[in-house]
């Protein structure tokens, strides 16, 4: 299938590059060893050369950060240790005379409990009690005492939270339970309560007042929570907690939002949603052309290797990563549009996770950065993965920052659940999010030119070999590699736009697809694995003929003379090898 610029639905969003900020560890100016949004200012020039087109910048908002910022206790002020408004605001301009657009993420799933509408809730104020959900405990349950409550009263029904322990804490004062599906500190608000919805609508229509370009949605799917605990005092176990997920009244929420804030503003709107399933056909319903959202996030492919509790890891394979990716690209190839990531805040390093960040490091960084730049979608780029930063080597508990881990792992030495930390080392060092969060490494100085100061988390070790510094003064670095598909992207239309066609899809190691737009095409051809591949392409796989084709090598991530040749449908490729094709009728 050729597509042709008729079929095409433009949208600027769709033709950009996203750069993500992770603003506590990106770059630190005033030594307290936590990044700040000055020293954002400071490397806007940096973010202009590498070209990218969107800046989206995790939580900057007055927070206690019980969980880095995403429990916000005022959504209109800046958090003293990122800076002050006014540098948001030099930020915001900075950002938009270099032609750089900035989303905000929009926490809107639940607040802080330091929040002025829960300290209000705490205080039975009419007005805002229902802003939150405030239950009774059960006290069916004979001899039962714990979880933090009243003796002989359990929480309201047996939900865990994703941070690990009850998805209910007790308030004495109240005498109720309230819901939090995240950490304590992070109770979750009533959407049911339009007083609710009215406050976060205009709370976003302030900030596009202000000028910024879209949300990025925290686990917004989560919003609409089921009947069970709406309608139930105490809830009911009738239904898991994964049912909040694309809860009952998610498309009436979402659907109110669109039409009171987004429909009339022309902005960039990503909802990082939950348990989404290209085959359960819901994810049509949401980012359509009919649909509330611009694109989402979706776990499939960052999933796979988990293996339940944040301790154990599964093995993967490239049949399932390749599955993952080609059943959402032809699912929203004709109503719908992708977001393309390997990496952000809350995964681990891409390299470590996906490519072999040892021996053959550049390599499997080029390549993933290839297959990110040439699949359909928006493609993002989490701070520090232009250089391929690795995993940190975590060798204490105590070095660990994010509550998902530490909550987690404290629970299960409590339960006798592991016997110690180094029975689960290996496999946090793996999955932490905290790998993602250490400090960016920009130079090869004393804490990688982060900060002058103590970091608020170590600096990975590596950092004298892997820098922006020595990224951007070496021309074959993974560096300058990003910074070419980025441009590639902005001069060939059928990288953004091109029909996404599988090719060898039984392939144990080799992961070859096409695009297609108006008689251009791309053939590319990764090599996921540490030894050399032979193979064919058969005929009948190519959506064009090859006797009619000119041929042009313009992508390689190995010294090659990158030109005019030829595919005779017989390859050989390197380990890690990653090679695309531009081919013209």
């Amino acid at each position: 299938m050729t597509e042709t610029n008729t079929d095409l639905d433009r949208a600027w969003w769709k033709e950009s590059v996203v750069y993500q900020i992770y603003p506590r560890s990106f770059n630190d100016t005033n030594s307290d060893g936590v990044g700040d949004i000055p020293g954002i200012i400071e490397k806007v020039d940096y973010l202009d050369d590498l070209g990218v087109d969107i800046i989206w910048l995790n939580p900057v908002y007055e927070s206690p950060n019980a969980d880095n910022g995403y429990d916000i206790a005022d959504y209109q002020s800046i958090m003293d240790e990122f800076g002050t408004m006014d540098d948001w605001e030099l930020l915001l301009e900075e950002l938009h005379d270099r032609d750089i657009r900035l989303i905000m993420d929009l926490v809107v799933n639940h607040t802080s409990d330091e929040h002025e509408w829960f300290i209000k809730s705490r205080a039975n104020e009419d007005e805002y009690r229902d802003y939150y959900f405030w239950r009774n405990g059960r006290t069916d349950i004979d001899g039962f005492t714990g979880f933090n409550g009243p003796e002989n009263e359990a929480p309201p029904n047996e939900w865990e939270s994703f941070f690990g322990g009850p998805a209910w804490a007790y308030d004495d004062d109240v005498g109720k339970w309230y819901m939090h599906l995240f950490d304590r500190k992070q109770p979750d608000l009533n959407w049911e309560n339009p007083a609710v919805r009215e406050e976060i609508f205009e709370m976003m229509e302030w900030w596009l007042d202000k000028g910024i370009d879209g949300f990025r949605m925290d686990v917004i799917n989560l919003i609409s929570k089921p009947d069970s605990v709406v309608h139930h005092d105490p809830p009911t176990n009738e239904s898991e907690m994964w049912h909040s997920i694309d809860g009952p009244r998610i498309h009436e929420f979402l659907g109110e939002m669109h039409d009171r804030v987004l429909k009339d503003n022309d902005v960039f709107a990503l909802g990082e949603m939950m348990g989404q399933h290209m085959d359960m056909g819901l994810a049509r319903s949401y980012v359509g052309r009919d649909g509330p959202l611009s694109t989402i996030f979706h776990f499939d492919h960052v999933l796979l290797d988990n293996g339940g509790p944040i301790w154990e890891t599964k093995d993967w394979g490239l049949h399932d990563l390749r599955g993952v990716f080609t059943r959402w690209q032809d699912g929203l190839s004709a109503d719908g549009w992708n977001s393309i990531y390997l990496s952000n805040h809350d995964q681990p390093r891409l390299v470590s996770r996906f490519g072999n960040d040892d021996r053959y490091r550049r390599e499997s960084a080029t390549l993933l950065a290839t297959l990110i730049f040439t699949l359909r979608g928006t493609p993002y780029i989490f701070q520090g993965a232009e250089i391929g930063m690795t995993n940190y080597p975590f060798e204490s508990l105590s070095e660990f920052r994010d509550v998902e881990t530490i909550n987690p792992v404290k629970n299960a030495l409590g339960n006798d659940e592991i016997d110690s930390f180094e029975q689960v080392k290996h496999a946090l060092r793996h999955n932490s999010r905290d790998n993602a969060r250490t400090p960016m490494q920009w130079s090869d100085a004393e804490n990688a030119g982060f900060t002058d100061g103590k970091p608020w988390i170590g600096v990975n070790t590596n950092y004298e070999e892997i820098n922006v510094e020595a990224a951007r003064a070496d021309p074959n670095s993974i560096w300058n590699y990003y910074r070419d598909l980025i441009s590639l992207r902005d001069e060939h239309e059928v990288m953004v736009y091109g029909h996404y066609g599988l090719l060898l899809g039984e392939h144990d190691s080799v992961w070859g697809y096409t695009r297609s737009l108006d008689g251009a095409h791309l053939l590319v051809l990764l090599n996921f694995s540490d030894h050399e591949q032979h193979f064919d392409i058969p005929d009948w796989e190519l959506p064009f003929d090859e006797q009619s084709i000119d041929a042009e090598l313009f992508v390689c991530n190995y010294d090659h003379d990158v030109g005019n040749e030829i595919p005779d449908r017989w390859f050989e490729l390197r380990p890690w090898e990653a090679r695309v094709y531009h081919l013209a009728e």
